[in-house]
């Protein structure tokens, strides 16, 4: 500010010059007219337009030091606003004052805001409405969208943008590879054959004359590819559901099915085999300090009941590593009720090994828990 009453904007031959804005909604006009100022260079506030007014604030706040996303603005208003600060001169500090104190009323008086647009709203909703219902918004929004594609890019999981990267060339590959995080990068070239990987590191090399507009464009032509692929009907994959169903299954059901399987499809069989999950993994796939979590969901019936019934040495492992790892207490309480128990029935250990599976699992939906990785088994 120019002697601390004055505000600073950046000079112009123009005379006048404050744009032809009409004033936003909400914002009423000031009553008495500014002071001239430094060579009557001021207009009363007045005649500021909205424009003329938005401008004011941005170049105050800038002056504070505040960092204000503007980039985050449609490229329009982007252009617009900094097109008005090169046309606006010198502010005196009243005018300065009643722009800013109703931009504090105005703020002072919203209650709640919306999203930006209907892609900022397909943000909000995300996995509120249906994926269908959502899809068929994004495309009467055209493929251009508030906000950066390279943003909806990266949150695409690393499987799916190494096929989007095989579908490309080589040189739009590597921006790809590029614009991505570096942890999110690797786990890209890991989804990728040999060869592709090693070509498409080589063209990063050669990115180094890439504009910004190429990258925003290559940006909108793969977050379009994403959109237009069609809706499927079910989010797992054919051996997840199966392994699900047969994780549910009886012990004997489920060893009956697997080996028809693996005489039909030993590839299908074993993506089958990798999704099941059985109470005798539960010592290899647990976390120890994840124990007491499962055992406060479970029933202490349920939990004898299954200890009692494991004879297998899988499943006894299982029994001993869910003693060691709860409470001494509960520990010794349930050694005693499963040597009173006695033989439990197969129908009723299956059940109990089934509801034990069942509690983990939900724990691990909801992300209470999280199960160690096959790599973190073989480490």
């Amino acid at each position: 500010m120019l002697q601390d009453d004055m505000l600073a904007l950046p000079m112009t031959t123009n005379d006048g010059g404050m744009g032809d804005f009409s004033a936003p909604a909400g914002m009423g006009d000031f009553s008495a007219p500014a002071p001239a100022g430094m060579g009557g260079a001021s207009l009363p506030a007045t005649k500021l337009s909205g424009k003329a007014k938005a401008a004011i604030v941005v170049r105050l706040l800038l002056n504070e030091g505040a960092d204000i996303p503007i980039e985050d603005l449609p490229d329009d208003l982007q252009m617009e606003l900094t097109q008005q600060m090169g046309k606006m001169r010198l502010v005196d500090r009243d005018t300065l004052y009643a722009v800013a104190s109703e931009f504090a009323e105005m703020l002072d008086n919203v209650g709640l805001t919306f999203p930006n647009g209907l892609a900022g709203a397909l943000t909000a909703m995300d996995g509120r409405i249906s994926r269908h219902t959502a899809s068929r918004l994004r495309k009467e929004a055209g493929v251009r969208q508030f906000g950066d594609p390279w943003e909806r890019l990266k949150a695409l999981p690393p499987q799916d943008l190494a096929t989007l990267a095989e579908a490309e060339s080589i040189e739009v590959a590597a921006v790809l590879l590029s614009k991505l995080d570096t942890a999110k990068a690797a786990q890209m070239l890991v989804h990728l054959p040999g060869p592709v990987a090693r070509q498409i590191t080589y063209a990063v090399s050669h990115t180094s004359n890439v504009t910004p507009e190429t990258v925003d464009r290559i940006g909108l032509s793969l977050a379009g590819q994403v959109d237009a692929r069609p809706d499927l009907a079910f989010s797992s994959t054919p051996g997840q559901r199966v392994g699900a169903i047969l994780t549910e299954a009886a012990a004997a059901k489920r060893e009956e099915v697997l080996f028809a399987l693996e005489e039909e499809d030993q590839e299908f069989a074993t993506d089958v085999r990798k999704s099941i999950f059985t109470y005798a993994l539960l010592a290899q796939r647990m976390q120890p300090l994840d124990v007491p979590k499962l055992m406060r969901v479970l029933a202490a019936p349920d939990v004898i009941t299954a200890i009692a019934f494991a004879s297998d040495p899988d499943d006894v492992a299982t029994s001993e590593f869910l003693l060691d790892n709860m409470s001494k207490r509960m520990a010794n309480n349930i050694r005693e009720e499963v040597a009173e128990r006695g033989k439990v029935k197969r129908v009723d250990g299956e059940t109990a090994f089934g509801l034990i599976v069942g509690a983990m699992r939900d724990l691990v939906n909801t992300g209470e828990i999280e199960l160690l990785s096959e790599e973190d088994e073989e480490a």
